[in-house]
């Protein structure tokens, strides 16, 4: 019997259109035989729409003009409410991707309504989109991370020369300037001087209040590693090296850049899998992935980025990505892992860990109440 499998995708997010991409990478790629796909799209504005139209990319160009089309719901907590289309599926698969969608937000929400999903909790969501507290518990961890500083916007306002002394004092150039909270490089520069420096912080206080300074490497390497739980363990994908090191990759190199057809995204980027790094180094990375993931209590796919330096002997933690573009899943095929079965793991994970959450206790009674005899007035 075919299991009804939701796909949610979209978002208010700055990643909506990237959110969007992946989606449909999953709905092409689900075992039709197996599951009964249903696509759940939520709009710019936080409306939810659900039918077999969204699966045509061509309907989100004009989406204000056709949205008339598509059926429009409302998520709600009442489990026999027939006209919550989140009813109707075993479990959901989120390709969403930024704030709102892939922070906490929106796990905490299907938490209430009692639907199985495939991603990290609340709290490993919520961390793995904050870079400031991401680096402080893998420095807690006692992980490698790079030099950093941060601060607020209203604290760059208020003194923006004692900050920018602040930042030469800690910091040697290059360094990133990084919103917080946001994903995808979209608001992050590199500055190698004050004059980029401040040019740098005024477009990231554009995206978010809290901003992280941090030391960048010369000639930096990245290599990547997704990860997954599998047959009761972490497992760890093969390793890539993106080889579109300009000076980062940027927003355009991730998911403009030479898309194909039936697999754009972070997919079709050049890269090197597996990665071109010793054994040693390979085995530190993968150990580390799998560190983070039990620390954070990560479910379904992630990945987690590392930076090199350029003679590929020092090994930095840049960040966790609790919902990665394309699911990662050119780096498990090398594995023997196609697509179409990772979507078949992530499934059957949602359902075990819903039904894992059910044996928590979540009521309790007391006599506190009648103890008290009501209340004083």
């Amino acid at each position: 019997m075919k299991k009804n499998l939701g796909v949610v995708f979209g978002g208010q997010s700055v990643e909506h259109d990237v959110s969007i991409i992946t989606g449909l990478q999953i709905i092409e790629n689900c075992d039709k035989k197996k599951y009964n796909i249903v696509p759940f799209y939520i709009d710019k504005d936080g409306g939810w729409f659900s039918g077999s139209k969204l699966t045509d990319v061509n309907i989100y160009n004009e989406w204000s003009k056709n949205k008339k089309k598509i059926t429009q719901f409302y998520p709600s907590l009442n489990k026999k409410d027939k006209k919550n289309l989140l009813n109707s599926v075993d479990a959901v698969i989120l390709a969403t991707h930024g704030t709102n969608c892939e922070d906490g937000k929106l796990q905490g929400f299907l938490e209430l309504l009692d639907v199985p999903y495939s991603s990290s909790g609340v709290v490993g969501s919520a961390v793995g989109m904050d870079k400031i507290v991401m680096r402080k518990i893998f420095a807690g961890m006692g992980l490698p991370v790079l030099p950093y500083l941060w601060f607020t916007r209203d604290e760059w306002k208020s003194d923006q020369k004692e900050l920018i002394n602040k930042v030469h004092y800690t910091l040697d150039y290059p360094i990133f300037v990084k919103p917080a909270n946001l994903g995808s490089s979209i608001g992050i520069s590199m500055a190698k001087n004050e004059k980029e420096l401040i040019y740098a912080v005024e477009i990231a206080i554009r995206y978010d209040s809290r901003i992280l300074v941090e030391k960048g490497v010369e000639n930096a390497v990245e290599v990547n590693c997704s990860a997954i739980m599998h047959n009761e363990k972490v497992e760890c994908s093969e390793l890539e090296e993106p080889m579109h090191w300009e000076q980062f990759l940027s927003f355009e190199d991730k998911y403009i850049r030479n898309n194909s057809k039936s697999k754009s995204g972070m997919s079709s980027m050049a890269r090197k899998i597996p990665a071109d790094i010793s054994v040693e180094l390979k085995d530190e990375i993968s150990g580390y992935s799998i560190r983070i993931y039990k620390a954070l209590d990560c479910k379904g796919v992630v990945r987690i980025d590392y930076i090199l330096d350029e003679k590929k002997t020092k090994v930095f933690v840049n960040e966790i990505n609790t919902i990665p573009g394309s699911f990662s899943f050119y780096l498990w095929e090398p594995k023997g892992i196609k697509f179409e079965k990772l979507i078949d793991i992530i499934f059957e994970e949602a359902i075990k860990n819903n039904k894992s959450k059910k044996e928590n206790i979540v009521k309790y009674d007391s006599a506190i109440l009648k103890k008290h005899g009501g209340l004083k007035r």
